[in-house]
């Protein structure tokens, strides 16, 4: 479960929802979850509260389905009054159109845990990414890190935990083929988070940022529906991550005798 988010980054979210008990359940949870919630009964009463300056939203939740003022028009004047990321939110499917006009949907109910994970994925969209490729001055193993570790352990278990990276960066690398070539960008993106995971821990730079390029490239193709491009990143990042055990494992060779 992802952790409640503190006040220093909160949120203001406008949710507007024509069922007085949808919108009072929903802004109840997300308030306990660490969101500053404004709630408006329907389109006209949303605008109000921007027009007047009561509230001013970082995220806009709005259900598609309200009398009066909803649907597509009600996103062009919200999009007029304010720049909050918008979500519809809905218990059935909705239009093609409305979801194109919109920033993201969630499916009625929802717990305040899926409105967090997709802001952090859209911000981790939106955050630069590092072009792929392997720096032939970038660290290998940052040498605290190794230090430390010799400092705990003999150096026979130091070696033993870098060679389980190097053994479970192959296994996971043909699962990141295989995912690869099925499009499963969800499956991908896990693997890159391990991958990142892994690296991190015992202080293998080059394994942990491959292991972030391949979680972001998955995530932006989980996401689009043109992944040319970015399908093609990976497949160079796929041939980096093996460069990188490599690497690791000359470094290990050099520096921890069998």
């Amino acid at each position: 479960m992802l952790d409640f988010i503190t006040q220093k980054d909160q949120p203001t979210v406008l949710l507007i929802d024509d069922d007085m008990v949808s919108r009072e359940v929903m802004a109840t949870m997300m308030t306990m979850s660490g969101y500053d919630v404004h709630t408006a009964e329907d389109g006209h009463h949303a605008l109000e509260l921007l027009g007047i300056g009561e509230c001013k939203p970082t995220i806009i939740l709005m259900d598609i389905q309200m009398p009066g003022l909803s649907g597509m028009e009600l996103i062009e004047k919200l999009r007029e009054q304010c720049k909050a990321r918008l979500y519809v939110i809905s218990a059935s499917n909705t239009e093609e159109d409305v979801l194109a006009a919109a920033d993201g949907f969630l499916m009625k109910p929802f717990v305040p845990e899926a409105l967090t994970r997709l802001i952090e994925e859209q911000e981790a969209l939106a955050r630069p990414k590092p072009a792929p490729g392997l720096d032939p001055l970038e660290t290998i193993v940052n040498p605290e890190t190794l230090a430390q570790l010799r400092e705990m352990m003999p150096d026979s278990a130091v070696r033993q935990i870098y060679e389980a990276i190097i053994s479970d960066l192959g296994k996971r690398t043909a699962a990141l083929e295989s995912s690869i070539a099925a499009r499963d960008w969800g499956e991908a993106r896990r693997i890159g988070h391990a991958i990142k995971g892994g690296g991190s821990m015992a202080g293998a730079v080059q394994v942990a940022r491959l292991g972030e390029l391949i979680e972001a490239g998955a995530l932006e193709l989980s996401q689009t529906t043109s992944d040319v491009n970015q399908s093609d990143n990976i497949e160079v990042i796929l041939s980096d991550l093996r460069a990188a055990a490599a690497n690791l494992r000359r470094m290990l060779d050099a520096e921890i005798k069998p």
